[in-house]
């Protein structure tokens, strides 16, 4: 496939993605992630080392109250590394419940995504951090 293509394709996964997790389909969310995906966030204390690993985090988060009420994405790019993977990067302003308070978070997250054999893009790693103006 072209890199066109390839960007074209990947960017509408990530897009799928991130509206999924500002709309708290935590289902079509995880759906959007190879079950061997690898996970870094500021907020967790370790790497979660797969999608199985996150889900069960997420859950955990649920029963304490969390809930995302919303976000937007703002200078989306994509990069083509290599035939069938490209990198996903953009900032993300989240809206969160988290059990007690209601939150807006700011942060810069990167999503690897691969192409699988049956064609679809999926993500292989997410690293969230917060953006250096809200650390």
């Amino acid at each position: 496939m072209s890199a066109a293509t390839d960007a074209t394709e990947a960017q509408a996964a990530a897009a799928a993605i991130v509206d999924a997790f500002g709309v708290h389909d935590r289902e079509r969310y995880f759906a959007g992630f190879s079950p061997d995906a690898t996970f870094l966030f500021h907020t967790t204390d370790r790497l979660l080392g797969s999608r199985a690993e996150y889900e069960s985090e997420w859950l955990n988060w649920e029963a304490g109250g969390f809930r995302i009420n919303g976000c937007t994405s703002a200078n989306q790019r994509v990069e083509r590394i290599a035939d069938g993977v490209v990198v996903f990067t953009h900032d993300v302003h989240t809206q969160v419940f988290d059990g007690s308070s209601d939150l807006e978070l700011d942060e810069r997250e990167t999503i690897v995504l691969r192409r699988e054999p049956d064609g679809r893009w999926l993500g292989i790693h997410e690293h969230l951090s917060p953006t250096p103006s809200a650390s």
